[in-house]
C-alpha cells in the first residue's frame, strides 16, 4: 500500500499537468527538476512528492493508451 496524498499535493499535481502535461515524462528526475522550475515550494520533500505524483499519473495514462 501506499502513502496517501494530501488535497494540496493533489491540487496542485492536477493543475500542472492541465497546464504543463506536455512537459512531463515517466521519469522521476526529470519531472522533479520541471516541477522545481515550474513552481516554488519551500521543502524538497514537497517538491519530490509532487514529482512523484505526476510522475505516476503520467505513468497511468501511458498505460491506458
Amino acid at each position: 500500500m501506499g502513502r496517501i496524498k494530501t488535497a494540496l499535493t493533489k491540487r496542485v499535481t492536477r493543475e500542472l499537468i492541465k497546464l504543463h502535461s506536455n512537459k512531463f515524462t515517466d521519469n522521476f528526475e526529470e519531472n522533479k527538476k520541471i516541477v522545481n522550475t515550474l513552481i516554488s515550494t519551500p521543502s524538497k520533500r514537497l517538491r519530490n512528492i509532487i514529482a512523484g505524483y505526476v510522475t505516476k499519473i503520467i505513468k497511468r495514462n501511458k498505460n491506458t493508451e
